[in-house]
């Protein structure tokens, strides 16, 4: 493939890995994350670091954001150097970030009226999956601009869906990270049951991926659990996040979901307890807080 130059703006832990994807196809990626350390990162991998978004969009006719959530996708794009304040823009701005459907569906708009079209490609899968290249893109956008990225959604992930206009890769964000939010906590919860009914959790973790219990959190997250290896692939902070946005959501739509929200207050407490910023299967340690004679779990 021929080298092809894509802006990539933010570096986090899913923002490096998409960095590396691309980069192993052959693109030539400038980036910039507002962290220098960040910025290191994306230079040892092989990217080109900018001084600014703005930077980055100038030199680029696509860009990629990987960002914390809608606000910061507001002011990268159109803050104080951002991507609105480049020399010449971009033509598309492609959003992995998970945010807000309606702040996507009118920050579109907004980007309409400067010919910029954005695509909303949200991803299932934590950083290590994208990096192994086993998550999956769901990409709101035109017919349009859904083909003319293609190229670079094909890079970024071997599975990449369109699932309609702008905002629906958002929503469908939100739909599949309650549902896998929740395989992750009840998973959690069966290995802490299993523990204390004095079952050996290394031997039951391969039991439970080939019964009829199965789902790959026991893949992603099962060990991690077991060995309490709780270093940050997808941080509770995030998730929490993402749970504010999915309950703001259903009460709109008038929607009870119970279940998010005993899982929402586990991960607050997680949060108050000064783990924020560790992997979501740090939720098990704080399931064994809630279960007497805890002592010798990891």
């Amino acid at each position: 493939m021929i080298a092809t130059e894509v802006g990539l703006i933010g570096v986090g832990l899913a923002g490096l890995a998409l960095a590396e994807n691309l980069i192993a196809c052959g693109y030539t990626i400038i980036g910039y994350d507002i962290s220098e350390d960040r910025r290191t990162l994306l230079s040892d991998a092989g990217g080109v670091v900018a001084g600014s978004a703005a930077a980055v969009a100038a030199q680029c006719d696509r860009v990629v954001l990987s960002l914390p959530d809608s606000d910061v996708v507001h002011e990268a794009i159109e803050g104080k150097g951002g991507v609105l304040a480049a020399a010449s823009l971009p033509r598309y701005i492609i959003d992995t970030t998970t945010g807000d459907p309606d702040k996507t569906e009118a920050l579109a708009r907004r980007l309409s009226s400067r010919s910029i079209e954005l695509l909303d490609a949200t991803i299932s899968g934590s950083s290590q999956q994208i990096r192994d290249r086993r998550a999956v893109l769901m990409v709101g956008a035109s017919s349009d601009a859904y083909a003319a990225c293609r190229d670079v959604l094909d890079a970024l992930a071997e599975r990449h869906f369109h699932v309609g206009p702008v905002g629906s890769g958002s929503k469908a964000k939100l739909a599949s990270n309650l549902i896998l939010g929740l395989n992750r906590f009840v998973l959690a919860e069966g290995l802490v049951f299993a523990e204390g009914l004095g079952i050996d959790l290394a031997t039951f973790l391969p039991i439970l991926k080939v019964s009829p219990a199965y789902s790959c959190a026991m893949d992603v997250k099962g060990e991690k659990m077991i060995r309490g290896d709780f270093a940050a692939q997808s941080r509770v902070r995030q998730h929490d996040k993402d749970l504010s946005l999915i309950l703001s959501q259903a009460e709109r739509m008038q929607q009870e979901l119970p279940l998010t929200r005993v899982h929402k207050r586990v991960l607050e407490e997680a949060i108050r307890a000064g783990d924020g910023d560790l992997d979501n299967s740090v939720v098990i340690r704080h399931l064994r807080s809630r279960r007497g004679g805890a002592a010798g779990s990891p």
